[in-house]
């Protein structure tokens, strides 16, 4: 980031002002209830709203955390299962508030869901639906192609990918997925009611908010089923209200990774949106016109800015995955046996089975194979095999980590807390594929650390506990002049390798990755958001609401 757009010396360092981390949203009765103290203590006391003492427990001493280096020691209160909000008290030290309720995950899952509509590209908020975080519509010009500026398209709607103004294919696709899937899966989601422009037209309100991202990627393919890579200025926009952001639209070079994620989560849409006779129709078109293309060109076209171009790459090294997952979409859709085919051939060159982000998205196949009534039993019993053990892996890292986290090392990277939330899916998809509940406890472990159960003592959503992120690397959220952040926004988290000015500021060199987060606006390599953090944090509490 260019240092002029903050006018300070130094970023602000910020920590918790309690000692006792728990999940600052709460916790159901029936939970497995544990907070962290990263200090010495044997006693622990849970508090009413009153100060009245009403649970207290021994303390158990994990030990030194490997990722944080803390001393860890854990206070179980499950067995406190009373509705009410509370504290734990300890040594002189304290908590966030917290709730016990059936109910507590209700709230998180819609902020962050409703997330998506304060992210609208093309369109007002207007003040009913979006109150003092309102603005006027943005980015509503006509592009240019990048390698032709006399051919103009007309591309705006669907949403900002992240802090900046830009919007990406593979990247909106893959918070697409998340959220499909999640609608499929976990039938909460369909009463979920989000207070948008579209809610009481008798659609689901979650579908209302990806059909306009959906929209957006129709716009982005060309008439032979090409899909451009992503719609952006030349450079990143100062920090500015989005209908201010007057610069010139790009649209980039078509992607084959953008063609077969199109051509995939089309394939997919069509069937949610059977009900929409027209729309679904539409979809379908598409489908069959960009895995069309893939037919045609089966070589791999990446992306890379060209130069003059800063805005975010989203580059990948292959696009196996990709076609794989367009394979199953398409046989998914038609039960065509040609696609099936096309599938095994892909297996056959290699795909992670569990993957489930932007730049691998070989488990979104494996979600919607094992949904096929034609699905081949032993192809599917493999597919199933790879979650479930994927999970087991996933559960001795929580077991080992002092705070519950199914992270390693290498996993504090940018966007650290995106491996947190596909592993918490990793446990959802679990349970889902053997019907029973053994992983919920590992995926609410997930949820507790995002909440509050981590290093830093802080909630990772704004807008949610008592100390969260309120400075995220997000542009509107620091030029409206609003103290409080627009809520439900996911920070990026921990990174051990801080990329930023002001990062490097804050991190001191040879801190432990779970404390290499600062809230501040100007890290944006630990701090920034982006729909494609917040939509696995929509599918882990879609099953967490179950």
């Amino acid at each position: 980031m260019d240092k002029t757009y903050f006018d300070r010396e130094e970023a602000a360092a910020r920590t918790s002002p309690f000692g006792i981390f728990v999940n600052q949203a709460g916790y159901k009765p029936q939970d497995k209830k544990t907070a962290v103290m990263p200090f010495p203590c044997d006693r622990f006391d849970v508090v009413n709203e009153k100060g009245e003492i009403v649970f207290s427990g021994n303390t158990r001493h994990f030990g030194v955390d490997a990722q944080s280096g803390d001393d860890v020691y854990t206070a179980d209160f499950s067995a406190l299962d009373t509705d009410g909000r509370y504290r734990i008290n300890a040594d002189g030290k304290t908590s966030a508030i917290f709730e016990i309720g059936e109910n507590v995950n209700q709230p998180v899952l819609k902020s962050i869901t409703k997330a998506l509509y304060f992210l609208r590209c093309g369109t007002e908020l207007c003040e009913k639906h979006a109150g003092d975080y309102r603005h006027a519509e943005c980015h509503t010009a006509e592009a240019v192609l990048w390698d032709d500026n006399s051919v103009s398209l007309d591309v705006k709607g669907g949403w900002h990918d992240a802090g900046d103004y830009g919007r990406y294919v593979t990247a909106g696709v893959c918070a697409l997925s998340h959220i499909l899937n999640a609608y499929l899966m976990f039938p909460q989601l369909e009463k979920l009611v989000l207070d948008i422009p579209e809610s009481g037209n008798g659609v689901p309100d979650i579908l209302n908010e990806c059909r306009v991202e959906l929209e957006w990627i129709l716009k982005m393919q060309r008439s032979d089923g090409g899909v451009y890579h992503k719609a952006t200025t030349k450079l990143h926009a100062p920090f500015i209200m989005p209908e201010d952001d007057k610069a010139q639209m790009y649209v980039f070079p078509v992607s084959s990774m953008a063609v077969a994620d199109t051509a995939a989560i089309c394939a997919l849409a069509a069937r949610i949106y059977s009900f929409d006779k027209e729309f679904s129709e539409r979809l379908t078109k598409a489908a069959f016109l960009s895995y069309g293309w893939l037919e045609k060109n089966p070589e791999f076209i990446g992306f890379r800015n060209p130069e003059g171009c800063n805005t975010g790459p989203y580059g990948e090294r292959d696009d196996i995955s990709n076609r794989f997952w367009a394979a199953i979409e398409m046989y998914a859709l038609t039960g065509y046996e040609k696609y099936h085919d096309d599938m095994k051939r892909y297996l056959r060159e290699g795909v992670c089975l569990t993957a489930l982000g932007y730049g691998d998205v070989g488990g979104f196949g494996v979600l919607s194979y094992l949904r096929c009534e034609n699905r081949d039993k032993q192809i599917a019993a493999e597919f199933e095999d790879a979650f479930i053990s994927r999970a087991e892996e996933l559960a001795k890292v929580s077991d080992n980590c002092g705070y519950g986290a199914s992270m390693v090392e290498n996993d504090y990277h940018w966007g650290s807390n995106m491996e947190l939330l596909k592993y918490g899916m990793t446990f959802a998809i679990a349970d889902y594929i053997t019907g029973s509940k053994k992983y919920i406890g590992y995926a609410k472990k997930q949820a507790d650390y995002l909440l509050g159960v981590n290093a830093m003592g802080i909630s990772y959503v704004t807008g949610t506990g008592e100390y969260r992120c309120n400075y995220p690397h997000l542009r509107p959220a620091h030029a409206d002049g609003i103290e409080e952040s627009i809520p439900g926004m996911v920070s990026g988290g921990p990174n051990r390798f801080p990329g930023d000015p002001d990062a490097k500021i804050l991190i001191p060199e040879g801190t432990l990755p779970m404390k290499c987060f600062a809230d501040d606006v100007g890290c944006y390599s630990l701090n920034e958001i982006t729909i494609y953090w917040n939509s696995p944090a929509v599918f882990l509490f879609g099953y967490l609401c179950e």
